[in-house]
């Protein structure tokens, strides 16, 4: 048994007919027998019609400043979970200057090394500090030193 396909009409077809129901000229039926709808479809049309009206005869001032307080609102929104970010950040236990390291991520482009340092109270030369290794020669004569200077 095959399933039927539902018909999709043309945004030009359902204005057509949604203006011929706003006039009101013939019923709903005698509109849908006439095109080839569903007599549910014709109100619903007209309705969403009338509905969306306002937006057309709305200035470009307005629905800019709509869109201005969609951002604004996405903003603040922003805000706020950054603020909360940041408490969390300066609510953390006292850490070691090697885990305040770790915590700061030099690779990421939404804020530099500066500020990050700045967040997690890290100074930024400890941040870039790498500590000197001891070359294998060395160790070698600690290693030779170390037990005279146990008798010492």
């Amino acid at each position: 048994m095959k399933k039927k396909q539902r018909k999709s009409y043309t945004a030009a077809f359902k204005v057509k007919i949604a203006l011929e129901a706003i006039k009101g000229h013939r019923t709903i039926n005698e509109i849908a027998t006439h095109y080839g709808v569903h007599p549910n479809m014709a109100p619903q049309w007209k309705k969403h019609a009338i509905e969306s009206l306002a937006d057309v005869f709305s200035t470009r001032r307005e629905r800019d400043a709509q869109g201005e307080e969609v951002l604004k609102a996405e903003l603040y929104q922003q805000i706020g979970q950054l603020k909360v970010e940041l408490d969390r950040l300066k609510k953390k236990p006292v850490c070691s200057t090697d885990q305040k390291r770790q915590l700061a991520e030099p690779d990421n482009d939404l804020i530099s090394v500066c500020p990050q340092c700045e967040l997690i109270e890290l100074p930024r030369a400890s941040f870039y500090y790498e500590p000197a290794v001891e070359s294998a020669e060395n160790l070698f004569l600690m290693r030779l030193l170390e037990p005279k200077l146990v008798h010492l």
